[in-house]
């Protein structure tokens, strides 16, 4: 067995430094090479969507032999095939996303749904991140609708984190949420949690997921069940809970929760449940005297709702030529990505069972300023007006997966002449000069 020994410290902390003094050079090396040239822009810079930019024969080729409509029209008549001879109770599930400040969309798409009038009472929530803090008060019901509201309009950053950029080069991250933690202290009340417990006690459930960052798994937690122990210690357990599943890696120190496994203490730490999942479902709990039908049809008609805390694709926008600006944007592709991903095998396995998917997300021509740490009070409240405008309009939801509406599926390429041809709204028209002015 091979085992590794750490180096020391001290010899670790130079060899970073020796590292970081050669990438300058380069990078300055680098700089001083493109000084003064000035190339073509880059589609961005020009105002022009690169989701725009296609090669149309070999488009037309490969979206046809992906067969995407062959799969959606094959999970319909799986869908059909399933339907009961006897509907079973018809029930609601709401997954909610992470997404910051982006939030506010969601915050929105609840206070909408209400005043405008249709929304159920859910027998499942679950959260993720910014989703774990709405959770709860979805959970309880449109009463906490005023909360919400002004939690995701009039909150600022000093009210949710304090910097510390040079202090989190050699600590855990670098901010300090206590701020947040006072504010989840302040609206997650005694009687709160006794309101959870009560409704758990009569069939609803409530989930919030984290990640464990040394283990690197998944935790789904039911708050509700912590909530009907009746312990002092619960309410900070739970609160712990939402402040990890909170916690942006990097940006926000993880949350410390202590366990107990065969006699022996533990102290986990739980960080954003969005590094793991996108998103999560969770069934309606049955009662033991009505047992899930055996061939799985206990759920058809139900109806699965998710609120996206964010576009379902990122905007474009011009990188920087820098490594930390290319890898930051990368990140943030990935998590899109996982996003997408999770809604897809959400929408799959909800048509298999014959659940009515519905989703909404940010519109893809909304411009949404600043980013999803930013809780800029002007910005958050402006998307949180468009969740209740597109719930209260009819345009919110819709019912199809990820990459099957026009313009969602990839570009495909045989070489770099290509023609400009709207596949998705862009955030900016064309600028004059580019030459794709022209609408196809």
């Amino acid at each position: 067995m091979l085992t590794f020994t750490p180096l020391p410290s001290m010899f670790a902390i130079s060899q970073l430094r020796l590292c970081i003094a050669i990438l300058g050079i380069v990078m300055l090396a680098g700089c001083a090479g493109r000084k003064g040239f000035r190339g073509p822009p880059s589609p961005a810079a020009a105002g022009v969507h690169a989701n725009n930019l296609i090669d149309p024969v070999e488009q037309g080729q490969v979206a046809k032999a992906t067969g995407v409509d062959e799969f959606y029209k094959l999970m319909m008549r799986v869908r059909e095939e399933n339907r009961p001879a006897v509907p079973p109770p018809k029930r609601a599930v709401l997954c909610l996303s992470g997404g910051g400040s982006y939030g506010a969309y969601s915050a929105g798409v609840l206070c909408g749904w209400t005043q405008c009038g249709g929304r159920p009472q859910f027998d499942v929530v679950t959260g993720i991140s910014t989703g774990a803090l709405i959770a709860p008060f979805a959970f309880l019901g449109s009463r906490y609708d005023p909360l919400m509201k002004e939690f995701y309009t009039t909150l600022s950053r000093k009210d949710v984190l304090r910097a510390k950029p040079i202090r989190g080069l050699f600590s855990e991250a670098f901010a300090d949420n206590t701020p947040l933690a006072n504010q989840i202290d302040k609206v997650l009340t005694e009687e709160v949690i006794r309101e959870i417990a009560v409704e758990h006690s009569r069939g609803r459930r409530l989930y919030v997921g984290t990640t464990e960052i040394e283990s690197r798994r998944f935790v789904v937690w039911d708050i509700g069940a912590i909530a009907c122990r009746g312990r002092p210690c619960d309410r900070e357990t739970i609160k712990r809970i939402l402040l990890g599943s909170s916690a942006i890696p990097g940006v926000f120190p993880p949350a410390e929760i202590e366990i107990e496994a065969d006699g022996q203490i533990f102290v986990e730490k739980h960080s954003d449940g969005g590094v793991s999942q996108g998103l999560f479902f969770a069934p309606p709990f049955v009662p033991p005297g009505l047992a899930e039908t055996s061939d799985g049809r206990s759920l058809y008609g139900s109806d699965v709702y998710v609120i996206v805390a964010g576009k379902l694709y990122s905007d474009p926008k011009v990188i920087k030529p820098r490594a930390l600006a290319i890898a930051g944007s990368n990140v943030e592709t990935v998590l899109y990505a996982q996003t997408r991903g999770d809604l897809f095998r959400l929408w799959t396995y909800s048509t298999v069972r014959g659940m009515n998917f519905h989703m909404t997300a940010i519109p893809t021509e909304f411009t949404i300023p600043g980013s999803a740490v930013d809780f800029e009070p002007k910005a958050m409240t402006a998307l949180f007006d468009e969740g209740v405008r597109g719930v209260c309009c009819g345009k919110a939801w819709r019912s199809t997966p990820p990459g099957t509406e026009p313009g969602e599926s990839p570009l495909v390429r045989a070489g770099t002449n290509l023609i400009y041809e709207p596949r998705s709204l862009d955030p900016r028209p064309p600028e004059q000069g580019t030459g794709l002015l022209h609408r196809r």
